[in-house]
């Protein structure tokens, strides 16, 4: 498996936009990943977490958590967005974290064996931004990964 650190320095060199975001892999394991932002280069007019830097975070949560499944397989797999849902509950005043966990068992299980089978798959992922006043932000994507 990848480690976080490995993570982020892909994020940084793939995706060259995240440095800039200050985006941290906090946490990766087989079940769960944590990536974070300072509010500051991220920051809106009104002082609070830009739409645009939240939905990048969450997009790109699952797709680490995704890239880091797939990384036992092969590191020669494209993962994309295919479709994607955001609910912004409550502003970002601050640093945020958003935390992405690997769904149910059979639905992990179907995605790696039409992904062996076909060389392409798709799978639903749930990224949460939690703040202490509660769950800021709920985004749904489903990723297609392909060889």
């Amino acid at each position: 498996m990848i480690s976080a650190t490995e993570l982020q320095e892909v994020f940084h060199s793939e995706i060259p936009i995240t440095k800039y975001m200050g985006l941290t892999v906090r946490h990766l394991s087989a079940d769960a990943i944590t990536v974070c932002a300072p509010l500051a280069p991220n920051m809106n007019h009104k002082s609070t977490a830009f739409g645009g830097s939240i939905y990048s975070v969450t997009v790109l949560t699952g797709w680490g958590l995704l890239y880091s499944l797939l990384s036992d397989e092969t590191r020669d797999a494209h993962i994309v967005i295919f479709e994607s849902n955001i609910l912004f509950h409550l502003p970002v005043k601050e640093d945020f974290c958003a935390v992405c966990r690997i769904p149910e068992t059979r639905a992990v299980e179907r995605f790696l064996r039409v992904f062996r089978k076909k060389g392409r798959a798709k799978i639903k992922l749930l990224v949460q931004i939690i703040t202490d006043d509660g769950i800021a932000v709920s985004f749904q994507g489903t990723y297609v990964a392909h060889i």
